[in-house]
């Protein structure tokens, strides 16, 4: 039992140093390698006529300011069309007609689109009004986004290049400062659309379209296949089916549209979920179509790898932190596996990597002393969502289907703001949150137990795990009893 309890913790942590070797990699090409710029600049004559979609499930509270947004971009109205894809069941309906009406009444030409039936969700209602659109360049937004007024006219330069089947825009936050919850999502999404995004682009490698705030090529839509509902990342899904076409990709750092972060535990677990299981999902179907693809060079498949494998961290996460407790055990009281765990220390390099990560996507706008407090506090977070992150993944790979779960938005950016009494809330009070906080005193035992053997090189991970698995079980309880 020993031999295996190392050996799967051997792996664990084999799997994390080589993921932390990969963001290494990506530090390199952010840094050093040049970021794409437009060819030229482009006349008001010119300018391409655009359909912008905006699929939209029951959001009643964000959807008038969605509306409200794209109807001031600063575009021409004779070169704009406006698709509001709604699938919604619920008085937004009602609340989408009226404000169509309005803005039609203006003179805009925007389309009230309803499906009888919403087979393949957010991806089938893309596909619906791709159908019908004029524009050859497709913008899409969530209704949680609000474009600035110079969006259209700050991308659409990129597509003078032929080749370009998307640009992506960097990802803002209208309500960061909202609670810690808020604070914390913030802090890794920015290391996602600085460091990640900004380090494949640079490199040449596979990144991806994030589902909004971007712009497609409509012919790059249909020449890899259109839209899918297989997966629940149907953003990444297309995204590699059209690169592994030769389409080119371009990411926009400078370039922010900023959205509403969920407020509540919940909510952002039901995203996490969507996008963990939807990742493993996608590497499910397109690993293998990369590693065939001869064009390619294997540095790029590599990168694709690491990319489309990155949600299964989770997995090697929880399993190197659960056997961490045994595997303290073992080496406190068998001398001759010392020496092992002085090797496995060489791990604990990655830590390393990923402050350099963050200290990379926020030292132009954090203080040392707000780094020095939130980024670990961010790790012992992503920590304890270890559990609720893995099951996703695991289920992801073994290919179980669930249905298409969109995150509730309620419209919450001040900090006076009240989501309590707004509909669409979820609950996570349940096994699993029982099973977290369960995880919590589990590592607080380890806290223990490493003072008491004088393990100092593990209580330091022990205390994050418990504040981790602390956090997420208490807030999945504290919003799910409202």
């Amino acid at each position: 039992m020993e031999v295996v309890v190392i050996l799967l913790y051997v792996i664990a942590s084999f799997v994390l140093f080589s993921y932390s070797c990969a963001q290494l990699s990506l530090l390199w090409n952010y840094w050093y390698k040049p970021k794409p710029r437009a060819t030229s600049t482009a006349s008001l004559s010119t300018l391409p006529l655009v359909t912008i979609q905006l699929p939209i499930y029951n959001e009643r509270y964000v959807v008038e300011r969605l509306l409200k947004a794209i109807t001031t971009l600063n575009y021409p109205k004779n070169c704009l069309e406006i698709q509001v894809l709604d699938d919604s069941t619920d008085e937004t309906h009602f609340l989408l007609e009226k404000l169509v009406a309005q803005y039609q009444s203006e003179s805009f030409d925007i389309k009230y689109i309803r499906r009888s039936l919403r087979t393949g969700f957010k991806a089938g209602a893309l596909a619906y009004g791709l159908q019908e659109a004029k524009g050859n360049l497709i913008a899409i937004f969530d209704a949680d986004f609000v474009p600035r007024p110079d969006f259209l006219t700050q991308t659409l330069l990129y597509f003078q290049t032929p080749n370009v089947g998307v640009v992506q825009t960097r990802w803002g936050h209208l309500n960061q400062s909202y609670s810690l919850l808020t604070l914390l999502q913030a802090f890794g999404l920015d290391g996602h659309f600085t460091v990640e995004q900004g380090g494949r682009n640079a490199g040449g490698h596979f990144i991806n379209f994030n589902g909004t705030a971007g712009i497609w090529r409509k012919d790059c839509i249909i020449d890899a296949g259109g839209w899918s509902a297989d997966t629940l990342t149907e953003d990444l899904d297309l995204s590699y089916r059209a690169q592994l076409r030769g389409w080119e990709f371009v990411y926009l750092e400078n370039i922010i549209t900023p959205a509403e972060l969920p407020a509540t535990m919940p909510a952002f677990k039901s995203q996490q979920y969507r996008w963990m299981k939807g990742a493993a999902e996608c590497a499910r179907k397109n690993l293998s179509a990369v590693w065939q693809n001869k064009t390619l060079s294997v540095s790029t498949k590599i990168f694709a790898t690491f990319h489309l494998l990155n949600s299964g961290v989770f997995v090697a996460v929880l399993l190197m932190s659960v056997l961490s407790l045994p595997l303290l055990f073992i080496t406190t009281h068998s001398h001759e596996y010392h020496t092992l765990l002085g090797i496995l220390r060489l791990f604990q390099l990655s830590i390393i990597v990923l402050v350099g990560f963050y200290a990379t996507a926020h030292y132009s706008h954090k203080t040392f002393w707000q780094l020095l407090w939130q980024l670990p506090l961010f790790l012992a977070v992503v920590m304890g969502l270890s559990l609720h992150n893995a099951i996703a993944v695991v289920e992801g790979y073994l290919g179980r289907k669930t249905p298409f779960i969109r995150t509730p938005k309620w419209g919450i950016v001040e900090k006076q703001d009240n989501w309590t009494q707004k509909k669409y809330l979820l609950t996570s009070f349940n096994l699993l949150t029982i099973l977290e906080l369960l995880l919590c005193l589990y590592f607080i035992g380890g806290v223990v137990l490493g003072l008491y053997w004088a393990a100092p090189q593990l209580i330091v991970m022990y205390a994050m795990l418990a504040i981790g698995f602390g956090f997420v079980s208490f807030y999945s309880i504290k919003h799910s009893l409202v």
